[in-house]
């Protein structure tokens, strides 16, 4: 059985890029024991570009 994690990562309105190191986000939660399994769009502009996007994570339950 296994845990999950989603974290949003917001973009910046012009540039398109992570307001935060997304980086930094997987290496920290890999030291808690969690495996990125996936990072996901869903929130797409007018522009049809995302607004932000989310690192899913995994563990497996103690």
């Amino acid at each position: 059985m296994y845990e999950h994690k989603f974290v949003k990562i917001q973009l910046s309105t012009w540039k398109l890029t992570p307001e935060e190191d997304y980086h930094k986000v997987v290496y920290d939660n890999e030291k808690e024991g969690w495996e990125l399994v996936q990072i996901f769009a869903p929130g797409i502009t007018g522009h049809g570009t995302p607004s932000f996007f989310e690192l899913i994570f995994k563990r497996k339950k103690d």
